[in-house]
């Protein structure tokens, strides 16, 4: 502590560090959001500063509105808003009371009649948002909307009535899974990265593992793209590589991949910062500004992946 009480920065990392130009990058471009939550990771900055900017974000009846998911612009509450702000709440380590209590009574109030929740709820209707999310009237349950909020509220031990029918869709959609695309694989492990049943999920992990190699939905090899499919729908150039699924050696799916395979995927990640300071984002572009908000978000997890595996950052 210093003198005043207050906690020390810790020093500026080296000018031409991957840290220091993404700093940069981060104060020039990002929201408040972002800015806040940049200094909670590297800069030891406070949780309360980030749950102040998440509340600019909440709406009254417990959900998220208000673009925090960059793609989905306009008020309304949505349920990936709101899995983005339980991501957000989990990094600073407040995912709990009565915000959380508020938001599964929101995830509620908005579930299938099978307990699980659709990726676009029809009040964004009217409002802006990218055309790979369409609003339709009567929406399915999906396990990329679900899984990563389920994974969450266990990984917090919050229990909620809505956590055991919503557990159950996870668990049948995870273990029913044939074919499928990364974003959905990812939202598969997010769930089974924190399922209390670990036997249960090591042995869905492991087939989904399979899947993904069988698939080739992992680029295994960074200079040699065009051997691996993008998945239908995706943008050009849309791949995804071991460290978007392992984005921590903590996770399931690290078992996925060889060390050589991992240390080529890293590399990888690392080359991306760009000029600028920020990571790309790899997904299709449909106007500036989700695009500008969403590549902070993506710098700040690129620097996550790269410190958890022991790389250099600054």
């Amino acid at each position: 502590m210093s003198p005043t009480g207050s906690v020390p920065l810790p020093p500026k990392p080296p000018a031409d560090s991957p840290l220091a130009r993404a700093e940069r990058f981060v104060w020039l471009t990002a929201r408040v959001l972002e800015q806040r939550l940049f200094a909670h990771e590297f800069r030891k900055g406070g949780a309360d500063p980030v749950e102040r900017a998440l509340d600019a974000y909440r709406n009254e009846d417990g959900g998220y509105g208000h673009a925090l998911e960059p793609d989905l612009r306009g008020p309304v509450s949505q349920p990936l808003h709101t899995a983005h702000a339980l991501r957000v709440l989990d990094s600073v380590g407040r995912c709990g009371g009565t915000r959380v209590e508020r938001a599964c009574h929101y995830l509620t109030s908005v579930s299938t009649p099978d307990g699980a929740l659709p990726a676009v709820h029809p009040s964004l209707r009217g409002y802006p948002s990218a055309p790979f999310v369409p609003v339709v009237d009567d929406p399915p349950g999906e396990l990329l909307a679900t899984g990563p909020v389920v994974g969450l509220l266990h990984r917090n031990d919050v229990w909620h009535a809505w956590l055991f029918r919503a557990t159950d869709f996870c668990w049948q959609a995870v273990e029913s899974l044939e074919r499928s695309h990364p974003y959905e694989i990812r939202a598969a492990l997010a769930f089974l990265d924190s399922v209390p049943d670990r036997p249960r999920a090591k042995a869905a992990a492991d087939r989904l593992g399979r899947l993904v190699r069988g698939q080739r939905l992992a680029a295994l090899d960074p200079d040699d793209l065009d051997a691996y499919p993008v998945a239908p729908g995706y943008a050009p150039g849309e791949h995804h590589f071991p460290h978007d699924y392992a984005q921590t050696p903590r996770s399931l799916a690290r078992g996925w991949f060889t060390d050589e395979e991992m240390s080529r995927s890293l590399d990888h990640l690392a080359a991306e910062q760009e000029d600028d300071g920020g990571w790309p984002v790899r997904w299709r572009e449909w106007a500036p500004a989700p695009a500008l908000e969403a590549r902070s978000m993506v710098t700040i997890d690129a620097l996550r992946t790269l410190r958890a595996y022991g790389r250099p950052v600054g």
